[in-house]
Parts: structure tokens; sequence; C-alpha cells
């Protein structure tokens, strides 16, 4: 079994959850600046060895993995002592903020020999998982377009402080979960152009980003796709309008993924639709917590799947690369949004000397 300590306890409080459920993984220990929030969680989940000390982490020879949700400013440091000691390395998204640190990221992780996975937990959703598993089956045939969404009423964020800041963006906060849909089946995405605004609701609030955003992207091959992100609005009801959705059209049939509603639909070459909704069982798996915050289950998914390809010696993806790949065209996105022109994703690439990495 697998040791794991984890570092950042917002976000890691869901990994806390799939670790210690988990009989793939031994949690050692935890780790956050805030010891306040040590011992929040450690009075949580009864779990007391925590420290404020990253360094405790790094030095301590019994850890294999070290799972990173740190603020996205900080992770390029993080993996990068991580790997320096010899530890496989678990990394939320975004991976990093700053490009410029990719090379040497990249570098490390060859010579380490050390495997990096980087946490997209939706696609260890369970219909996002169908989805895929009857997608390689060739169920709806050749792909030929993808759309993707993430609209959510989070009005209730305008209240928080942070998320105020000049340098919160939903862009990396939100749209990269349906963002890295489109990445998941059209991989060489060549240019994207897209629009964004700060609706009336965030105005109001002092927004400092967009909160509504529509882009298309074009792959290579000439496929093109969609992608939208709506975060300060209200919503249809799930019914009508699911929060975060993936649908592939095919050459054959189409499949719908909705991820809060755990529902799943796919309708075959000759027109008949199925559809698939799972039940409290699962439900209470994947949201463990009040107001299905904090996904645990499916970072549970995504840890065991980690584990499975260390032990197994076979690469887990999302890995560095992806992940790399996947903030390449979200800066490229923003840099549509700013000059509301198609952005190249080779510029991108090239201006931070990334132009041999296939992502």
């Amino acid at each position: 079994m697998l040791k794991l300590a984890i570092l950042g306890l917002g976000e890691g409080r869901s990994t806390m959850s799939a670790a210690l459920q988990s009989k793939k993984i031994h949690l050692v220990k935890v780790c956050d600046i805030n010891e306040e929030l040590c011992k929040q969680r450690a009075k949580e989940f009864d779990f007391y060895p925590y420290t404020t000390n990253y360094d405790e982490l790094l030095k301590d020879n019994s850890i294999d993995i070290i799972a990173i949700y740190t603020p996205d400013h900080l992770h390029a440091e993080h993996v990068k002592l991580a790997l320096l000691h010899g530890k496989h390395v678990v990394c939320t998204k975004p991976f990093i903020d700053d490009l410029t640190k990719a090379k040497e990221l990249i570098t490390l992780c060859e010579q380490t020999g050390k495997k990096v996975f980087i946490g997209q937990s939706s696609r260890f959703s369970e219909p996002m998982k169908k989805q895929r598993k009857e997608f390689e089956e060739g169920v709806i045939g050749n792909l030929i377009t993808i759309e993707a969404h993430y609209h959510a009423d989070n009005r209730w964020f305008l209240a928080k402080e942070w998320s105020l800041l000049k340098s919160f963006k939903w862009l990396y906060g939100g749209l990269s979960h349906p963002v890295d849909f489109i990445r998941w089946y059209l991989p060489d995405i060549e240019e994207v152009m897209g629009y964004g605004m700060i609706s009336t609701n965030g105005q109001e609030a002092g927004l400092k980003n967009e909160d509504t955003m529509h882009f298309i992207f074009k792959a290579k091959d000439g496929r093109v796709a969609r992608v939208s992100g709506v975060y300060s609005s209200p919503t249809q009801p799930t019914k009508r309008d699911s929060t975060l959705t993936c649908v592939l059209r095919g050459m054959h049939g189409a499949s719908q993924a909705d991820y809060h509603e755990l529902r799943y639909s796919v309708t075959s070459k000759e027109g008949e639709e199925k559809i698939i909704y799972w039940g409290d069982e699962k439900l209470k798996y994947y949201y463990r917590f009040e107001g299905q915050s904090h996904h645990a289950g499916e970072y549970q998914n995504y840890l065991e799947y980690f584990v499975d390809s260390i032990e197994q010696n076979f690469t887990a993806y999302p890995n560095m690369l992806e992940g790399i790949g996947t903030v390449a065209l979200l800066q490229a996105m923003d840099r549509a949004l700013k000059t509301g022109k198609p952005v190249k994703i080779e510029a991108i690439k090239s201006e931070y000397g990334i132009q041999s990495c296939v992502f």
C-alpha cells in the first residue's frame, strides 16, 4: 500500500476523505500553513498527524506520493520540491500558472523518473467515465464535434473577498473543467477564439475578470468544438440545463454526460435513446459533503488510478504534459479575451520555448 501526504487542506479536504476510505492508499500526514484549518480537519476526520511545515513531508522517506492542493501560483515550486525529494506527485488543476517554469519541471520529471498526475477530477465522475468508455468502444462512431459547458449560479462567491481580487479568474477556476473535456477528445487544438464579459451581477459586486465566456476551438485536423462558462447568473432547472456537461456528436450517434446529476444519455445509429441515472448509493459515494461540495468520490477514483499506474508502471492521464497543454490552451483563451482576435496555440508554446512538447 503506497503512502500519501496532502499539502493544502481546503480542496485537500476531499483528498483526505478519499485516502481514508481507500484500501489502496495509506494517509500518513497532512499539511497546511493555517494551523486552525489543520485542527479543523483533524477533528472532522479523526486524523491527527498534521504539520504546518512542508519540509516535514519532503524529508519523510516513508511518503511515496504528495498530493498538492495549494493556490495556483505555488504549484510549480511545490511540485519541484516534491520531485527533488523523490516523491510522486498529484497536483490539482490548473497545473501551473506560469509557463516559464514548464521546461524545468518536464526535465526534472524525466530525470527523477517520478510520476506527476494532474487532478482533473471531472474525468473521474461516473457519467464522464461511462461516456469515455462507450466512445472508445465506438458506440457513436468517429467523433465529429464536442460541446461542453460549466454554467453555475455562483453569485454566493461574490461575497468572498478573494473572488474579487484581480488574480481570480473564472477562466482558470471554473472553465478549466469543460476545457479539459475538449482536450480529452481533441488534444490537437490549433486555434481558439472567444469573447467574454463581466455580468451585471459581477460588475455590481466588483468582479475584476470575466464571469461569462464563450469560445470556439479549431483542431489541426479541421474539427471544431465549443465551450462556455457562466458563473454569476441564474440557471435553468437541472432537468433542462445541467451545471457541467459534455456532449459528443459522432458519425453514428451522440452522447451527453451530466456531471452533478450523475446522468448519462446516448443516442444510437438507429435513433434509440438510452438514459442512465445513478442512484443514492453512487450519489453518496461522490458527494460526501454538504451541498454536493468537495466531490470526494472522484478524487478517490483518480487517486486509486494513480496508485495503479505506479504499481503497474503505466502512464496515468492527465500527466504533466497534458496539464501543461491545458494551461497553454487556457492562456491562449485568456489572450483571445483581451485582444478579441483568434490565438494560435503554437504562438503560446513558442513564447515559452516548449514548441517540441507534444501535449
